[in-house]
């Protein structure tokens, strides 16, 4: 068994956009599976909203929660997509 060095996210990869610049983005360096365990939190958290959101009269605030919170999990997830795809040696093409 070979000894690896744990795999990181790579950052940079935007999350939310103000017309086309990014506002937020991922930041290097945290452990992958830290990052998507986060990802899976704001996924899980963006799916309850979205249920509460089709059953709420006034449900604009849960639904603009569920998108951002979806958006961040997905920047996750993209960068981490990113690391593993690197390491397996593909381009992506």
């Amino acid at each position: 068994m070979t000894d690896s060095p744990e795999l990181r996210t790579i950052g940079f990869t935007p999350a939310i956009y103000l017309g086309n610049q990014a506002m937020f983005h991922v930041i290097g360096g945290v452990p992958i599976g830290d990052a998507l365990s986060m990802a899976s939190d704001f996924l899980c958290l963006a799916k309850s909203l979205t249920e509460d959101a089709a059953y709420a009269k006034d449900n604009g605030r849960h639904a603009w929660a569920a998108h951002y919170l979806a958006a961040m999990g997905k920047a996750l997830v993209d960068d981490s997509l990113k690391v593993l795809m690197r390491e397996r040696g593909d381009s992506g093409d």
